[in-house]
């Protein structure tokens, strides 16, 4: 297998990272992209991608903590973004089921993101929870994308799934996929296409069944993927997605 988990938080493993890596890698996960969520992480996810082989950076401002994004923070993300490991721009977007900064500041900070990866050249990396019309309302904006969108863990319905589609984005999946009750998630991977299918465990988060409420960790995408290959009626070897983030 080679398998790419598109979005984990190695910072958050309370685990020694090099041996995370190692029994992902040899599960047949070859890559894993580590994803920022503050200036802190972002920088432990650029030092990750330097320190491991197969590992790359994505680097952002978390919904969260959307109220601190000012314009050092942006310079010092613009800095990181030069670097040759960093692959992505967030994981940036909108939260309203938390609500823990201002709605008017996540859409002032999403916006902000969405111009920095454009200006960079790089996917954007978005977070959507229980703010469907307003993401798309804002992505809107900012489309096409030709393939520099990722709906991380995406949670919306088909015709959202298509929209996101037709902009030039990818959706990715996570452990839920793999719970019995996640039915609707299941049904919109049957019809999804698979070149704009990604996987992620977002590790520490999300783990799958039959591990779940423990820690999770990339060696455990492989749970994911093989849900994915179930659900799309072929074998777990015939799996091929894409990767949205340049090496």
């Amino acid at each position: 297998m080679n398998l790419i988990d598109t979005h984990a938080h190695l910072d958050l493993l309370e685990e020694d990272v090099g041996e995370a890596l190692e029994r992902a890698r040899e599960a047949g996960v070859t890559g894993v992209v580590t994803v920022g969520i503050d200036l802190h992480s972002s920088r432990r996810a650029l030092e990750y991608a330097h320190a491991f082989p197969g590992v790359r950076a994505v680097v952002g401002i978390h919904p969260h903590d959307s109220s601190r994004l000012d314009r050092a923070s942006l310079r010092e993300l613009r800095r990181m973004a030069d670097d040759p490991r960093v692959v992505g721009i967030g994981e940036t977007g909108l939260d309203f089921y938390r609500d823990r900064s201002p709605r008017a500041d996540q859409e002032r900070a999403f916006r902000s993101l969405l111009e920095l990866a454009r200006e960079m050249s790089l996917p954007a990396v978005v977070h959507d929870r229980e703010a469907h019309r307003e993401t798309m309302r804002i992505l809107e904006e900012y489309a096409p994308f030709d393939g520099l969108l990722v709906m991380h863990c995406f949670s919306g319905d088909l015709p959202m799934a298509r929209a996101v589609m037709d902009m030039g984005g990818y959706l990715s999946v996570a452990g839920p996929v793999t719970f019995s009750n996640a039915r609707q998630l299941q049904e919109l991977v049957k019809e999804l296409p698979l070149e704009r299918l990604i996987i992620e465990t977002d590790c520490p988060f999300l783990t799958p069944h039959p591990f779940r409420g423990k820690p999770n960790s990339p060696e455990k995408l492989v749970l994911v993927a093989e849900k994915v290959a179930e659900l799309k009626g072929i074998a777990l070897k015939d799996l091929k997605l894409p990767d949205p983030f340049p090496a």
